[in-house]
This record gives structure tokens, C-alpha cells and sequence, in this order.
């Protein structure tokens, strides 16, 4: 870029940061220990000037935006650390659905397609005695704050709002009929109901749910939801880590789709998948 140019750019810029700041020349002055004639210089219009990098850092720094945006290297006024920050964020997860930030996160992919992979069976999806089972050793008041949050996404799903598809390994379904791994110690009443459960919901919310299963031995994901186009959050344990720099979604959404694709099972014949288990095992 011609260097008149780029001066013209950020004394455009650098009045563009002032004004959102409500930053005077003064109190630009005083924040980078130089006199207020030499701020009017970098704003003259008919003699615009480039400042060094020490007062260039300055100005960026009081005015809380890039160097680089400041000389037109980027189009993102945001300091590096800010961009990062909005981009990845952690947040603490709690142990139920009722967490205040995934119900927030539902509610704000309104009109668009969330797709899922969970960590066990999905919890919306969830019966209360399978609930109940899974929070036999938390506090009494968590069950039917989980139960009742399970019952408000059911809800919002219902309500057809947003597509919802969910992307399984397959030997979760296959654990839960035959009682082994996680399942270990449910009763065959409770896993029966819960497996019976998904089916019908899936026969009843066909094509607003999707379920997909795909084989562990072959494609593998961590627990991770995809909000819509912008945002994406992969669970941890502990936290979330949340994703809303786009080209990280759309990475993470290609990844799904892999599932999808890969899924052993299709969607239109998980009802009766996991029917033909539960005859199996009966």
C-alpha cells in the first residue's frame, strides 16, 4: 500500500476509534505522554502522517483497538486477544441440562439446525427413571431440576423451532439393551421404557429429529453440539469449550456430517433398530 494511502486510512481509523471511544485529542494525548499538537498532526487531513511504532502502540493500546487495524493490515478492529477470546470460550458445565448457559445456547440457535453428539443417551431424550438412576448419588433438589429442564427442550423440540439431529455411537444404543458397560445395574424395566422412549420420539418427530448411529470401530467424535452457523461447543467434562469464529464451526459441522455420512444406521430406521434389540434381548 502507497505510504499516503495508508496514512490517509489511519487518520480516517484513528478518528473512526476516537469518536467510539469518546476520546478527545486531549485525553489521547495525555493517555500516550505526547503533546496534543503532535495527536492534530496524525488528524490532519491535508497532511496526514504515519506515526512511529512506539506512539502507534500507544494510541492502539488507549484506545483499547489493533496496530494493525490502526494501519489497515485488517479489516477487525478487536485486539488480537479480544478476537481470541470471542472466538473460544470456556464455560463451567454443570452436571444436569438445567445449566442456565446450554439452555441459552438452545434458545439462541432458534431457526436453525442444532445437531448433537452426546455424551451417554441424549439427554433430552431422556425418561425420568433413567434420570433418576443416573443422579442416584446427587443432591435430592437435582433430579427434578434435571427432569423438568429435559421436559423444557423436549418442548422447544416439539415445537418445531429448530431441526434437531444427533449423531450416536451405536453401542450405546446396543449397552443400554443388554444392561453392559455404563448401563451396568439399570434395571431391564427402565432401560426397556428408555429405549422405547427414543424410538417413539423418533417415529413421532421424523424428520424434525434425526438420529444417526454410526460405528465406534470406524468414526469416532467427542461429546460436541453445533448450534447453527455460529457457534459450536464441545463438552469437556468440567467446562465447555465454545467456538464462534466461523471457519471453526463450519470445521466442526463438517465433521458431523462425516458422521452422518459414515452412520451405520440411517435415521429412518433407528425406531426400528432399537426395537429389534429390545426383542432381541427380551
Amino acid at each position: 500500500m502507497d505510504k499516503r494511502i495508508r496514512a490517509d486510512l489511519f487518520r480516517n481509523r484513528l478518528e473512526q476509534a476516537m469518536s467510539h471511544a469518546g476520546m478527545t485529542r486531549s485525553a489521547l494525548a495525555r493517555a500516550t505522554h505526547v503533546d496534543r499538537s503532535t495527536i492534530g498532526q496524525l488528524l490532519k487531513d491535508d497532511h496526514p502522517r504515519l506515526p512511529n511504532a512506539q506512539l502507534t502502540a500507544d494510541v492502539a493500546l488507549a484506545l483499547r483497538v489493533s496496530t494493525d487495524w490502526l494501519l489497515g493490515l485488517t479489516n477487525k478492529p478487536e485486539t488480537p486477544g479480544d478476537i481470541v477470546a470471542a472466538a473460544l470460550a470456556l464455560s463451567p458445565a454443570e452436571r444436569t441440562s438445567a445449566d442456565a448457559q446450554l439452555l441459552a445456547w438452545h434458545h439462541e440457535a432458534a431457526g436453525y439446525k442444532v445437531r448433537h453428539v452426546p455424551a451417554t443417551l441424549p439427554d433430552i431424550l431422556k425418561t425420568k427413571d433413567m434420570l433418576a438412576w443416573e443422579y442416584g448419588s446427587a443432591p435430592e433438589s437435582r433430579l427434578p431440576e434435571a427432569f423438568n429442564a429435559m421436559q423444557d427442550q423436549l418442548t422447544w423440540l416439539s415445537s418445531g423451532v429448530s431441526d434437531y439431529e444427533i449423531a450416536l455411537p451405536i453401542h450405546e444404543i446396543e449397552s443400554c439393551a443388554a444392561g453392559t458397560s455404563y448401563y451396568k445395574g439399570v434395571s431391564e424395566s427402565i432401560r426397556y421404557e428408555q429405549l422405547n422412549f427414543i424410538a417413539d420420539q423418533c417415529d413421532q418427530m421424523f424428520p424434525r429429529l434425526r438420529i444417526f448411529l454410526f460405528d465406534a470401530h470406524h468414526v469416532f467424535s467427542s461429546p460436541i453440539t453445533i448450534f447453527g452457523p455460529n457457534l459450536a461447543v464441545i463438552y469437556v467434562g468440567q467446562c465447555y469449550l465454545a467456538f464462534r469464529e466461523i471457519e471453526r464451526v463450519k470445521s466442526l459441522s463438517g465433521h458431523f456430517d462425516w458422521l452422518v455420512r459414515e452412520a451405520a444406521v440411517d435415521a429412518r430406521n433407528v425406531a426400528s433398530f432399537i426395537r429389534s434389540l429390545i426383542r432381541v434381548s427380551s
